[in-house]
């Protein structure tokens, strides 16, 4: 690497005021103390308290939907948002292959099928041009049920993931969902605070997941949420995930294989008071953005991963695209070497044995990207 590439890292590590820059870290001060120390005063730390009932409704009012559902992480959000939407064991999903392996287990859990479909250049999101195009050739309607002509399994619904906060083209989604009778479940795990046409993703769907690990925008520790309009299917989603109980003073009666899912109430004090500085740190990361912009204006061969048009992003992890001329592992060694923790993007869950013979259409784009897309560090500033 030459000397405009150790420029580059030391710009980063002097921006930071550190010798070793973290991919992501959370930020936390007084408030979330003061909330997590008052749900131990309280003894209310485990699966019942104010706290989560607190987060849920302030979340749902910052995302601009009627429910929200507090889980103990994102896979499990997304594992009931499937469950509930109607995907039944043999269905496929149609996911796309570039995204976290999560999207994926969650499908496997339900007994259903992947079905790997190629992403957008400029959203890093499905491509529903050529999804449709796609579609048009390997399935059909029966009786307003989408199948797919080579499996004769049904395609039930499709997942966009709003890959690192920016996102997808959600109108012509919403539209091809219509179009082939597909249940429309986001993955909005990296995307709280990002916005379509001025609406928030997640509120496009019947239902949709996000995540608040240690690493996302907010952090409630480790915890997820289950977004919906419908207040009927909010409800299940709560039945669901607090052990399928039926309500009753002191008797246990369940009445279906319910799931632990629930998220502690300490876990959502902390994330109450992380929700009062989102607006915050999606500003910070917005203005990171154009700092590293402008540093990279001196390299050659690299460029920032833009929010796509119609978009507002919350820039969750700041994303270079390198040109092939340059090696892509060459470049993460060097600056993890000098101090600056970068990753490369997802393997290609195609590409991962378990999932290596399940259904997929040309995955150009996403072997494409793989090879040329790194995060660098985006904690907020």
């Amino acid at each position: 690497m030459n000397e405009q590439w150790m420029q580059f890292a030391n710009d980063i590590r002097a921006m930071y005021g550190k010798e070793l820059v973290p991919l992501h870290e959370p930020t936390f001060n007084e408030k979330e103390l003061e909330y997590v120390s008052d749900c131990v005063k309280s003894g209310w730390v485990s699966s019942v308290g104010s706290y989560v009932t607190r987060f849920e409704e302030e979340l749902a009012k910052f995302v601009g939907v009627k429910r929200a559902v507090a889980v103990v992480n994102g896979t499990a959000a997304l594992h009931i948002a499937l469950k509930i939407a109607g995907v039944e064991a043999n269905d496929e999903v149609l996911m796309p292959s570039l995204t976290f392996i999560a999207t994926a287990n969650a499908v496997s859990y339900l007994l259903a099928i992947p079905h790997f479909v190629d992403v957008d250049e400029e959203t890093l999101g499905v491509d529903p041009r050529k999804l449709n195009h796609y579609l048009e050739k390997v399935s059909e309607l029966r009786n307003g049920v989408l199948f797919n002509k080579e499996t004769n399994r049904r395609i039930k619904a499709l997942i966009p993931m709003h890959t690192f906060g920016h996102p997808c083209a959600m109108d012509e989604l919403v539209t091809l969902c219509e179009k082939y009778h597909l249940e429309l479940v986001e993955d909005a795990a990296e995307s709280l605070g990002s916005y379509y046409k001025g609406k928030h993703t997640g509120g496009f769907g019947k239902v949709s997941a996000m995540s608040f690990n240690g690493n996302k925008i907010i952090t409630t520790g480790g915890g997820g949420a289950i977004l919906t309009d419908n207040e009927e299917l909010a409800d299940y989603a709560k039945h669901l995930t607090t052990t399928a109980k039926v309500p009753h003073k002191v008797e246990y009666v369940h009445d279906e294989i319910g799931y632990n899912y629930r998220m502690p109430n300490i876990n959502a004090a902390l994330g109450c008071a992380q929700l009062e500085k989102v607006d915050v740190f999606i500003e910070q990361k917005r203005k990171l953005a154009n700092i590293y912009e402008t540093l990279l204006a001196n390299l050659d061969g690299v460029q920032m991963f833009k929010e796509p048009i119609y978009c507002q992003s919350n820039y969750w992890l700041q994303t270079l695209t390198l040109d092939e001329s340059l090696n892509r592992d060459e470049v993460l060694a060097f600056l993890n070497e000098n101090g600056v923790m970068s990753r490369p993007i997802w393997q290609p869950i195609h590409e991962l044995q378990m999932y290596k013979t399940y259904p997929k259409m040309n995955l150009n784009v996403t072997e494409k990207f793989k090879k040329v897309i790194i995060n660098i560090p985006s904690t907020p500033i």
